[in-house]
């Protein structure tokens, strides 16, 4: 793959410091940027080209969903990548609504965030296992019973494909895996996103865990 451009988001300094050594190491990337919050990232994003941004959520000046708006409303093309905490589910649906790729818990292992920027580079979604554990377990505790809609009209088929999407496989990996072709694996998921008035495939996977349509099992 081509090498990156990648910025670092985040106002804890030894956390960006850290990742920023383990990130130099790897061959795909060419530069690394850094900034403290949001509005230092936004004000120095017309000075710099990357690809891929690790956007932190609870910053000081400008928050992550500030941030990750604007950026996208200057650079539409620009794939971003949400470095959470447990305790920020509350966030998640704000993040992807404000255009976020890919989500990953801080306590992740450096092979996580390297998965992550090399599959949101290449135009897929990202959630790390622990975040969909983090997120199902929170919704379990609230007791949330309701749906926001039906999902009576989402076929056999489709739940199959929607399982596999939530583990974060891309449209020919599920194609492999069903013994179908990318095409058919291109509709259904079409069909998904249509079907739940979802715009993305993060909102798709957030939308089957909300509803409980999906669980992840350990």
């Amino acid at each position: 793959m081509q090498k990156l451009k990648i910025y670092l988001v985040d106002d804890h300094k030894l956390f960006r410091e850290g990742l920023k050594l383990l990130l130099s190491t790897q061959d795909f990337v060419h530069h690394i940027y850094e900034a403290s919050n949001g509005r230092e990232f936004i004000e120095s994003l017309s000075l710099v080209d990357c690809d891929v941004v690790l956007m932190d959520i609870e910053m000081p000046e400008m928050n992550g969903i500030e941030a990750t708006r604007e950026a996208l409303r200057l650079h539409p093309d620009l794939k971003i990548i949400v470095l959470s905490m447990y305790g920020d589910e509350q966030y998640y649906y704000k993040m992807i609504d404000a255009g976020a790729k890919g989500f990953m818990l801080k306590n992740t292992g450096i092979e996580n965030v390297i998965t992550a920027i090399k599959k949101v580079a290449a135009g897929e979604n990202f959630f790390s296992e622990e975040l969909l554990f983090s997120i199902l377990n929170n919704m379990r505790d609230s007791n949330k019973t309701e749906t926001e809609s039906s999902d009576s009209e989402i076929s056999e088929r489709e739940m199959e494909i929607l399982y596999h999407v939530c583990k974060g496989k891309s449209n020919q990996e599920i194609a492999d895996e069903l013994f179908i072709s990318k095409r058919t694996v291109d509709k259904h998921r079409a069909n998904l996103l249509s079907k739940t008035g979802c715009r993305n495939t993060a909102a798709l996977v957030m939308y089957a865990i909300k509803n409980k349509i999906i669980e992840i099992n350990d």
